[in-house]
């Protein structure tokens, strides 16, 4: 599931409430039932990774 949250800094009240708001997405719905998927960034291809103690690693 997305959902866009407000991103907000510890600047100033102006800073925060000019920022846009950032779209959320849960690494399970990301990953589905795999610990690996490539992105397409710029034709490069990047790999992201579960590892086995559920951290994200992301490698060119």
């Amino acid at each position: 599931m997305n959902q866009q949250i407000e991103h907000k800094t510890a600047r100033s009240n102006k800073a925060a409430a000019a920022s846009s708001p950032i779209t959320r997405i849960k690494s399970t719905d990301l990953f589905q039932k795999m610990r690996e998927l490539e992105i397409d960034h710029a034709g490069r291809i990047y790999k992201l990774r579960l590892t086995q103690l559920n951290k994200l690693i992301l490698t060119a």
